[in-house]
Parts: C-alpha cells; structure tokens; sequence
C-alpha cells in the first residue's frame, strides 16, 4: 500500500493522536521517519481578495500559483478570520484568535484573549514541529508580538527574516517598523548590522526581500536529512500600492474597462471553473461605489488596479522561485505547499498625495471599487464577517498525494490547517508545552479531503471581529454587523452570496443560532466591542 492510499484509509483525520507509530503501519507501509517525512511550505498573502488569483478567476498573471491548483487542490469555501493578526494567530495555533491571545490586534488589556501577542496557553506549530525534528524556517510578516519575547524564534522557529509589524512602505521601510534578518534587526541600504557590504541591500523592494531570505533559508536549512517547516508570509497585496515599475507597465490600461464589467466577467469565470453556483446571484453593486460610466480620472483608477496586479504579479514570481529552489534541491515532490490570504480585500481609503499610483514616492490604497472586485461574488470586505471578508483562496498543492485539478467544497477554517499539517507529518499536538498546559485543538485535519476522501466536518463555525459577528451551521449562517443589534441569516447552499435575508421568516432559528454564537463567544473570552474599547482607553489612561 502506497502513502496516499494508507491516508485515504486510515484515521490519520482525528487528531489528538501520537505521532505514527510503525507498529500500526499496515503491512507494505513504510513509517513516517525522518527521512521520508514530507517537508511543508505554507504561504500566506495579505489583504488579498477571493477572485485576485489566475485560477479564482482574475486576469492579473499568477501562472505558479496557477500551477500549484493544476496539480493540486483548490477550496472554494475556506475561510480566515476577517483581519490580518487574527488569522495569523489563528494559522499558527490551530485555535480560535480569542484563545491564542489575538482577540484584536497588538494592544495588550493583560487578559488572555486581548494580549496582542501569543499567550501561553497555546502552542504553535514551529514549536510542534520543531519538537518533531523539522528544521523551522519562517520569512515575511509576522504580526503576533513585536516585543524579543515573542518573535518568531522565541515561538519555535529556528530561524527568522521578515517584518515583525504591519503594513509598511515597500521601498523604504520607517524606523517605526521592525525588519529582522536571521533573527536580528535589520535596516535596509545599511551596513551597520552586517560585517561586510556584499550584505547590503541597495535595491530593497519588500516582496522580494521575503522571497530571497525564504530561498537563502531553504539552501542553508533546507536540504539536510531533517524535513523543514517554511513558513512564507508575504505583505503583497496590502495597502500601500507599491511595486515595481516593470510590473506596474505590463498592467497599464488592463482595467479601462472598468469595475463594473471586469467584477462581472470574474464572476463568470468562477462559475464555470465550478468554484460557485451559478444560482447564486452575483450582489448589485456596493451602494458606495460609482458606475464605472460614472468615474472621474479613469486613467488614475486603472493605474490603481495596475499597481495592486504588480504587487500581486511579484508576489506570484517569488513563488515560483521557491518552488524552483525547492526543485533544484530535490524537495519539490516531497513537499506540501499550502496557500491563503489573511482576510478579503480592503475597502480602506488612504488619500495619500498626488505621487503616481504604485511608485516609491505614493502612500495610497486601491479603495473600495476596486475591493469590491477582488472579492467578487461576495458582500463586503476585510474587517466584515459577510462572505466578502472571511472568504479566501485556498490552494493544497502535494505532489503524488492530491488528485491533480481537484476541487473541494468541503466548508473548512484557519484552524483546519494546523492539524492538518500535524497528521501530514505525524506529528502529535501537546497536552502540555515547556511545563504550560496547552488548550486543546480547535481545528479539524483537512488530510482525508486531500487524499480524495471526506471527513467528519465542524458541527459550526465561528467568527468574532470588532463588532462584526457570524455563525455558520450545516447550510445557515446567521451574521451581524454591528454588535448583535441586528441579526441577518442566510441560506449558504442556495445564497452564498448573501443577496436575501431570510431572519424575518426563521425568528426561532435566528434565536437558536445566536444563543449558540454568544455561548461560543463566551467559552473563547470574547468582549464586546465597547467593552473592548473601555478597557484599551483604561490601559492607555494608566
């Protein structure tokens, strides 16, 4: 019996565990050792829409991540924690943001679910693997903790380049954001960290460094008898619309045709990829937004568009350099890659200046237009718990282990991916971690999908954001944005895209739903959003 049919066959599902023992192996099967463990890449975007990517339906030119759902798997109902800590936190621990301490963003309220970083009451899975014997490798944005304490590398990753805030210039990062390279600070265009000036970065564009440091980490690290755990979190496409002026020019007059038509034909292409139903309606347009017809400055919003495709576009190429790496190490076919966004675009404006869109000078978003694009077909955007906000791509790529070209519709969460990668590597999730007691695995293993099978599914799913709340069961998601003043349900077999709400015709099932909503909010620690805000002002007053 070959590994994919051992997985298909096997419990491998249910997490919770001990790692494989070869006792247990059917006859045939070769153990999990080190020497054949897979290698895993997880690859996260930032701020980056459902329908930006090639194989979602865009037109911006994305042929590697392309390439990983021709031979892979693609998601068309995987979902993130609207915001970008959150998900992260999320992504890293396998719980639910409240439990892992990322309730918000980085404030700390000395509370456990409002630390603004990662509490003890979690583990990630650097420290999982790294316990495991993978080498630990991460690259790019962290987000989860600003302080030493609680960088990368004191969180169970060997080594550690990247950017530990958020969003930043592309170009020419401000000293009030903290660039790390190989676990130390680092200032871009100095010598002042490095012992010789081969070091020195004079062309620093941020994508690419991410990029360069994942393919150094790889060399170094990577190609040992030990499997390796890479972790590559780029900033691509988050505000600011920063990029490359080659990139920029192969996108020039791309999006002439305006939002109105483009957010169309995506949707049109997203239903004959069978990535959505074709009854369910595409939204009318955001009530905010301008008819194309309608538009000042035609030029200037489709140089928008341009920049934010180049920033996606580079990200793209980057990919394809480590995957080439990986290639030419000879890791390529034993490695799982994974890839998502954080959240769904974002509907921010940022006036910016009068600098032209995407160059060094500017600091400006896309704004909400053309979000409302990149989340076609859904409602809504980052921050929002509506389909527009929670909805990501998501790709599973494992060569000789995932039907090429498959498709899942299988509703699945961030918290999937941690125990997903558990059972890949055989690796055990803790009780116990460096003498704390670790809160059990919210997330259920998606390796039973990945092997052409099924698994048991979450009996709902749950999300909390600022005062945006939701609950999915079986096909009804009940979601509020403004505090559970108002509830609104939707049918998700027959309206993902929340065009009708039915609360007024199901009262007892709004009620039913809520209750189960508030019952989770209160066993993760959520605080309402006033209460939230009182207590940060009570901390900032101390």
């Amino acid at each position: 019996m070959d590994r994919r049919s051992f997985l298909q066959t096997t419990a491998l599902g249910s997490l919770g565990a001990a790692a494989l023992d070869p006792s247990d192996l059917p006859s045939g099967a070769e153990p999990n050792t080190p020497d054949n463990r897979p290698n895993v890449l997880v690859i996260l975007a930032d701020d980056m829409g459902f329908s930006d990517l090639g194989c979602y339906g865009s037109t911006v030119d994305t042929p590697n991540i392309d390439r990983l759902a021709e031979e892979g798997m693609r998601f068309s109902q995987m979902y993130n924690a609207a915001r970008c800590t959150p998900t992260r936190g999320s992504l890293m621990t396998g719980l639910h943001p409240h439990q892992a301490g990322m309730g918000h963003m980085r404030a700390d309220l000395e509370i456990s679910a409002y630390r603004g970083h990662l509490n003890n009451q979690c583990v990630t899975m650097a420290e999982v693997l790294k316990d495991a014997g993978y080498n630990t490798l991460m690259s790019g944005k962290w987000h989860l903790g600003k302080e030493h304490a609680h960088w990368p590398n004191a969180r169970g990753f060997d080594v550690y380049s990247g950017l530990l805030d958020g969003a930043s210039d592309y170009f020419n990062p401000p000293p009030n954001r903290t660039l790390v390279r190989k676990n130390a600070p680092f200032a871009p265009k100095s010598i002042a960290h490095f012992e010789s000036e081969e070091n020195i970065l004079s062309d620093f564009y941020m994508t690419d460094f991410f990029t360069d440091e994942a393919i150094d980490q790889l060399r170094q690290q990577g190609g040992g008898k030990e499997p390796f755990f890479q972790y590559l979190a780029y900033t691509a496409p988050h505000w600011p619309l920063q990029a490359r002026a080659e990139d920029i020019e192969k996108y020039r007059g791309q999006f002439m045709e305006g939002w109105d038509q483009i957010r169309h034909r995506r949707y049109e292409r997203l239903v004959d990829a069978g990535l959505i139903d074709e009854a369910w309606a595409l939204p009318e347009r955001d009530d905010r937004v301008l008819p194309w017809r309608d538009t000042d400055n035609k030029e200037r919003w489709d140089l928008k568009m341009a920049a934010y495709a180049a920033q996606i576009d580079r990200m793209d190429q980057g990919i394809g350099r480590v995957l080439d790496t990986l290639e030419e190490m000879g890791e390529r076919k034993n490695t799982l890659v994974l890839f998502l966004a954080d959240n769904g675009a974002a509907a921010v404006r940022l006036r910016g200046d009068d600098a032209r869109p995407g160059s060094p000078e500017s600091y400006m978003s896309y704004h909400r237009p053309w979000a409302h694009v990149s989340d076609t077909p859904f409602r809504r955007y980052k921050i929002w718990t509506h389909e527009g906000g929670i909805s990501t791509p998501f790709v599973a790529n494992w060569p000789g282990e995932i039907d090429p070209g498959s498709l899942s519709h299988e509703a699945s969460h961030v918290i999937d991916i941690m125990p997903t990668v558990l059972d890949a590597t055989g690796a055990s999730y803790p009780d116990t971690y460096d003498g704390r007691d670790i809160l059990p695995v919210e997330g259920k293993s998606l390796l039973p999908v990945l092997a052409g099978g099924d698994r048991e599914g979450h009996e709902a799913l749950y999300w909390t954001h600022t005062d945006n709340h939701a609950i999915q069961r079986g096909r009804w998601k009940l979601v509020s944005p403004d505090g559970r003043e108002t509830w609104q349900l939707y049918d998700m077999k027959n309206d993902r895209t929340e065009t009708t709400d039915l609360a007024d015709e199901r009262p007892a099932l709004v009620t039913d739903l809520a209750e189960q909503h508030q019952a989770w909010s209160d066993r993760v620690g959520v605080l309402s959003w006033s209460e939230y805000r009182k207590r940060r002002q009570a901390i900032r007053s101390n």
